[in-house]
């Protein structure tokens, strides 16, 4: 079965199970998380800190989000290719926006190559019943201006936009620096834009969040989520987003000490925003790291992350906590994961970033609710644990049955990784791993590793004490380190049973 399909049916059915008349008591889901967490570190800052977001405690979002303001980058982004940006959002009460995006040659965003200032108008539409949470839009762009930085590279803009958009360079010589040019307007004529591989679709889905940093009621944190970016460049014209990017804070709502949040509020295409130059940090895969929020994934995914890196021997453990809701509240399924990964190098592709190979060949698998229950019960063979043996809150290892075809995992599994480390503004030291293939594929080769990067974890010890959950058995090898877990593979004949299934329930709910 392929991934979308049945991880989609997992979180709609999950969805609809829990607003139902009859549903699992929310009281036994937490005690078999709690239970999940292992004994020796229920109170640790670890747990406290995955705790406090699975009961929804740290964010609340507003629905219909308000996102009139001025919205920038907290840091440096990575985008797929991979490009550095940071970003400058102004939307108005007329429903207009103007955006900047400002581009440069490095991943720390000191020398800055151009701008791209846009220009439209955005209609919220409806509630997103396909990630929730979410608010899709509409947007019509005015026009679109482009700003060269240095005279290099208006020279070399100028030259390729030239050979696939003729008419993009009026007069004798190139495109001179610090002069504003159009590669569009809706008045007509080339869209010069396309070379670029420009498109704003990630204004199709939106969620504001809102935060008090610290508890501190004086100290309002709004957030503004647009949607992702598709992980092929020549891709993302075509692409509507099923996740999100990092996050843009308010500039009048945003973290005191976002230094780079100051810096991009007062620049322009004129005088772009260059952040304070760093060194690149040791990736150090040791210790323990967490969510900081409930993250969202392609294929309608929810869930919060805990690894734990053991540099003596190079092995580690991960715990994945799927929910069906976007706040993590509603668990449906957990899984845990061990294994080794390899010594890190430098990537040669990837400015900051260091490259890992991941193998992974044992897992853990629990449901947490009647439906990912009903799913896994229903399969035939020996493909996800014991045939029919599921039941909610306990666990099975599904090492020997290669993974779980119901939830669309296979054993053995080898991915080739990312991973790029910083320090925040506060200190914490934060890890962020590639990010997926938007097509849901695996970087199973080497070619398909990541150029960009998903949500970080933050550093919650610094110890890598093994929890007991875990202990007594031998470290095999590890699995992905992203969405759930490895490879996907499946046939037709499981298709149809979860579809089956999937009638069945709604029929259930639908009678209650």
């Amino acid at each position: 079965m392929g991934p979308s399909l049945t991880l989609l049916i997992v979180a709609f059915l999950g969805w609809t199970e829990g607003s139902a008349p009859h549903y699992t008591d929310g009281r036994s889901n937490r005690l078999a998380m709690e239970k999940t967490f292992g004994r020796s570190l229920k109170d640790s800052q670890c747990q406290h800190m995955l705790k406090h977001l699975h009961h929804g405690a740290r964010f609340t979002v507003q629905m219909p989000p308000n996102v009139e303001a001025h919205w920038v980058s907290t840091s440096c982004e990575v985008r797929p290719g991979p490009e550095f940006l940071t970003r400058s959002y102004r939307f108005y009460g007329n429903n207009t926006f103007q955006a900047h995006q400002f581009y440069y040659e490095d991943n720390h965003c000191t020398k800055p190559t151009y701008t791209l200032v846009i220009r439209g108008r955005l209609r919220l539409r409806q509630a997103s019943w396909i990630i929730r949470g979410g608010t899709e839009a509409e947007y019509q762009l005015h026009r679109i201006h482009m700003v060269c930085h240095t005279a290099t590279v208006a020279k070399e803009l100028s030259q390729r936009l030239n050979r696939s958009c003729r008419g993009a360079v009026k007069g004798k010589g190139p495109w001179e620096p610090n002069v504003s040019y159009e590669l569009w307007s809706e008045e007509g004529g080339c869209d010069c834009s396309r070379e670029l591989n420009f498109a704003m679709h990630e204004l199709q889905l939106l969620r504001v969040e809102k935060h008090y940093l610290h508890h501190n009621l004086d100290h309002l944190v709004e957030e503004l989520f647009l949607g992702d970016i598709h992980t092929e460049p020549s891709q993302r014209m075509y692409y509507r987003p099923s996740s999100y990017q990092a996050a843009l804070q308010n500039a009048k709502n945003h973290d005191h000490g976002c230094i780079a949040c100051r810096i991009i509020y007062r620049s322009d295409e004129f005088h772009p925003p260059i952040l304070p130059p760093r060194a690149d940090l040791t990736v150090g895969l040791y210790g323990q790291w967490v969510s900081q929020r409930c993250e969202v994934r392609p294929e309608v995914l929810f869930l919060t992350r805990h690894f734990i890196f053991h540099d003596n021997n190079h092995t580690w453990e991960g715990h994945y906590y799927h929910y069906s809701d976007p706040i993590c509240k509603h668990p449906t399924f957990t899984i845990y994961a061990r294994g080794r990964y390899s010594r890190g190098l430098h990537s040669t592709h990837v400015m900051g970033g260091t490259e890992f190979v991941f193998k992974v060949n044992h897992m853990r698998v629990m449901p947490m609710d009647l439906a990912t229950t009903s799913l896994l019960n229903v399969f035939n063979g020996n493909e996800c644990g014991a045939e029919g043996s599921w039941q909610i809150g306990v666990e099975q290892d599904v090492t020997l049955t290669n993974g779980c075809v119901a939830l669309g995992i296979r054993l053995p599994h080898t991915e080739y990784e990312l991973f790029r480390m910083e320090q925040d503004a506060h200190g914490r030291y934060l890890l962020y791993n590639g990010q997926r293939p938007s097509d849901g594929s695996s970087p199973d080769r080497p070619e398909k590793r990541a150029t960009s990067y998903q949500m970080p974890l933050v550093q919650c010890s610094a110890s890598s004490q093994r929890s007991d959950y875990s202990q007594g058995d031998d470290i095999d090898g590890p699995l992905r380190l992203s969405n759930d877990c490895a490879g996907r593979r499946g046939s037709q004949k499981n298709v149809t049973m979860a579809l089956a299934m999937f009638a069945m329930l709604l029929l259930f709910c639908w009678q209650s």
